[in-house]
């Protein structure tokens, strides 16, 4: 299982506190020093859609020029931006074995990965 993120980020600091008391292994990937390359945005984007993977509520949206929010309308474009912004990602992003398993943290939803 893999923790996609950034570690000051407190919805991320939550989910890997909640896998941590709940002893489920994962590895994290820090954006800010790792980044995030094409095929795995692809390979998300097969599971969800781009206006859900990009956080349009964050400040990393908000600080967007108009003209560069508009320029995102699809997926190729989304993955331009998220490459290239990073914390523009919807945190965190769990993942095992290439399925996103949950975008954000919810616990409810975390509470299943021990029922699976």
């Amino acid at each position: 299982m893999k923790l996609y993120g950034i570690p000051n980020c407190n919805t991320v600091k939550k989910a890997r506190t909640w896998l941590d008391d709940h002893q489920i292994p994962y590895e994290f990937h820090d954006f800010k020093k790792l980044g995030i390359d094409a095929a795995t945005l692809e390979q998300w984007l097969q599971q969800t859609t781009w206006e859900k993977l990009v956080n349009r509520s964050g400040m990393t949206w908000r600080n967007l020029s108009e003209t560069e929010k508009s320029a995102v309308t699809d997926n190729t474009s989304a993955i331009r931006l998220m490459q290239d912004k990073t914390s523009v990602i919807k945190r965190p992003v769990l993942v095992a074995d290439g399925k996103l398993l949950a975008l954000g943290f919810d616990e409810s939803t975390y509470g299943k990965l021990q029922t699976s």
